[in-house]
């Protein structure tokens, strides 16, 4: 076997190979246990489904800036709370954070209790502050 094109072009393989590895490693991870849904759509299910916005950032950043009637359940502490919003199995959810990691994590830990009606923001409350829509401050 000759093997000078790969001893020629190591790095372009080696290139290849990361980034395809990155590519599967996205798909994977962003999965999560809900739809993704961008700022249009979750204004949407708010407006015409009544849908209840969960942030599953920490108090604090919960405090400097939230989407208007959302409810803070810190992602860190959800499996412990799972009670205080057991009715809500079954009515839309948008679940956010900073930018949608750990609102996805939240997501998957939500759908395994048998929550049914699960929406991430893409972007979390970043993309909802580019798009100019309101925040508000404080912790409710």
């Amino acid at each position: 076997m000759d093997w000078s094109f790969i001893e020629a072009n190591y790095l372009l393989i080696g290139l290849a190979l990361a980034s395809g590895g990155m590519l599967l490693w996205s798909f994977v991870n962003e999965s999560g246990g809900g739809n993704k849904v961008n700022v249009t759509d979750a204004t949407l299910l708010i407006n015409r489904h009544d849908a209840q916005v969960l942030d599953v950032r920490e108090p604090d950043e919960f405090a400097s800036g939230h989407i208007v009637s959302a409810r803070n359940l810190p992602v860190s502490k959800i499996n412990d709370r799972l009670g205080e919003i057991h009715k809500l199995k079954e009515k839309p959810l948008i679940l956010c954070c900073a930018s949608g990691i750990r609102a996805s994590k939240a997501a998957s830990v939500l759908k395994k209790n048998g929550f049914t009606a699960l929406h991430v923001l893409h972007n979390g409350v970043n993309a909802w502050k580019e798009a100019g829509l309101p925040l508000q401050k404080g912790r409710r």
